[in-house]
């Protein structure tokens, strides 16, 4: 019986965009990356050691993640001709103005001429993608569903080291790890942070993730992973505090500002 092959996914944290710089700028609509964002891309682009193996990059559809991708990734993105694939489960988990993504259209037109894959965001049943409501919705189970379609999704491709782009957030619903969840940076992860997974076929459905160990040693020494118990734990008390003070709850966090 053969091994089942699946991918390295090496997951990255989007660069610094302007919401990132106060509370208030959470009200800006879909923002551009900073200049300091870009050069974060550029020290990404120099320091990541795994370019020449990747044959895939597929990123949120929010504009500081295309554009995390597009720079981060320029060099291999033109030598071996790839696109970066749009994919809508990807995006942030809150329905401030800055989590929540433009039009296929106003997408359309900022990557025009770009490296951009945008044919599953003009699918009929993405059209709603960016409202926010049912499986989009600001909650922790319409996340935790969507981010294991974005699993199973990526399971099922063929290549074998792919590039993920997408947020603070909602990384830790796509990886089921809260250990490091800081309720007040609302992520553990830093711009531009990329950590490395591979499925764990040991679970019932294969779709869950684990941290390669050399990407643990990469970042946290030789730090022990928790078990599934305390990983559950945490997450539930992590999830149930931010949503007792509103992080899913737009109404509430902009009364906050």
């Amino acid at each position: 019986m053969h091994a089942v092959e699946t991918p390295t996914l090496h997951l990255v944290r989007h660069a610094q965009g302007y919401h990132n710089l106060s509370v208030e700028n959470h009200s800006i609509p879909d923002p551009q990356l900073t200049p300091y964002g870009k050069e974060q891309c550029a020290s990404l682009h120099k320091s990541f050691p795994y370019m020449d193996k990747v044959d895939l990059i597929v990123a949120s559809p929010i504009k500081r993640t295309i554009y995390t991708a597009l720079l981060s990734f320029a060099s291999v993105i033109e030598s071996k001709n790839l696109r970066v694939i749009a994919l809508p489960e990807l995006q942030e988990t809150s329905d401030l103005p800055c989590d929540t993504g433009s039009s296929v259209e106003e997408v359309e037109r900022e990557f025009a001429g770009q490296p951009v894959d945008l044919s599953i965001l003009k699918k009929e049943e993405y059209k709603t993608w960016n409202n926010k409501k049912g499986r989009w919705a600001p909650n922790a189970k319409a996340i935790e569903a969507r981010a294991k379609d974005a699993r199973k999704w990526l399971m099922e491709r063929k290549e074998k080291n792919i590039v993920v782009v997408t947020h603070g957030g909602f990384l830790h619903y796509f990886t089921e790890d809260w250990a490091d969840y800081s309720n007040v940076a609302g992520t553990g992860w830093a711009n531009t942070e990329f950590r490395s997974y591979t499925f764990d076929l040991s679970k019932q459905d294969g779709a869950s993730l684990v941290e390669t160990p050399e990407s643990r040693r990469l970042r946290s020494g030789t730090e022990k992973p928790m078990d599934s118990e305390e990983k559950a734990n945490i997450q539930e008390t992590t999830q149930n505090g931010a949503e007792q003070n509103g992080y899913y709850k737009v109404s509430e966090i902009q009364a906050k500002v």
